[in-house]
């Protein structure tokens, strides 16, 4: 049965889709079948991986109200092994539909149940907010893995994405886990982005993954080439990056 890892951060800007693709096609690389759902109604995940929104029929918030199953919105990606339910700007509108739905946190989670055995890996990329969308993308995961931007007020912004999980877990989903945290746009030049990753790896530890994804030209070029960085530029940092980081993930969940 696939694991099915969230990547959440309610702030912006802080390397969340990216790493979702990245991380996504770096354990297909890998050898890996993966799905990746966009649950972020800004679709970048979905325009990153070079889909044609206007050619896919079915998204994911036809699975949330009830409309399709899963396995009728998966669509093939570029990249070998790697699947991905798409996203459309009508998802915001899932936040009212939802509202009126019994289990209304569980919908996702119960669309996953018929595909997790299809997959290795499931990885979610979700919205940039904490409303019912990322509750649904935290009742259904297994682990969430939280990508932080080695600036100032880091650490105080993990405060209320914390709060939530730990909610979730109480209410909901209490099997959730935190994957890790990994550190994105590492600039090592910069004195403050040191301090902050001294600061993380003190306060969570071994929860901080090792592997830290610097910052790159490259690969903030490749989602507008609708590729991931893998194929985009297979010798850049970034690459080496992710499948650092894929290695990690797959080291850690070796006996799942």
């Amino acid at each position: 049965m696939g694991l099915v890892i969230a990547i959440a951060n309610q702030k912006g800007g802080v390397g969340k889709t990216t790493t979702a693709i990245n991380l996504s096609a770096s354990l297909a690389t890998l050898g890996k079948k993966v799905l990746l759902i966009d649950a972020d109604p800004q679709a970048n995940s979905s325009s990153g991986l070079g889909i044609d929104l206007t050619k896919v029929d079915t998204s994911v918030y036809d699975c949330l109200i009830g409309r399709a199953t899963a396995a009728e919105a998966v669509t093939p990606t570029c990249v070998e092994h790697l699947d991905i339910i798409t996203s459309r700007i009508d998802l915001v509108g899932a936040e009212l539909e939802l509202m009126n739905l019994e289990n209304r946190e569980m919908m996702l989670r119960k669309q996953l149940r018929a595909i997790r055995n299809l997959y290795d890996y499931i990885i979610i990329d979700c919205s940039p907010s904490l409303g019912f969308i990322t509750v649904n993308c935290l009742a259904a995961a297994d682990s969430v893995m939280i990508p932080v931007q080695p600036e100032f007020f880091a650490l105080e912004g993990l405060a209320k994405l914390i709060q939530t999980i730990r909610l979730v877990q109480n209410n909901i989903n209490p099997t959730l886990t935190i994957e890790g945290f990994v550190v994105t746009m590492f600039d090592g030049r910069t004195k403050v982005h040191s301090q902050v990753v001294m600061q993380l790896r003190e306060h969570f530890k071994d929860l901080v993954f090792n592997t830290i994804i610097q910052r790159s030209i490259r690969l903030s070029e490749a989602p507008s080439h609708g590729k991931p960085i893998v194929l985009y530029d297979v010798t850049n940092n970034g690459t080496s990056n992710y499948l650092h980081l894929a290695e990690e993930v797959l080291e850690k969940n070796a006996s799942n």
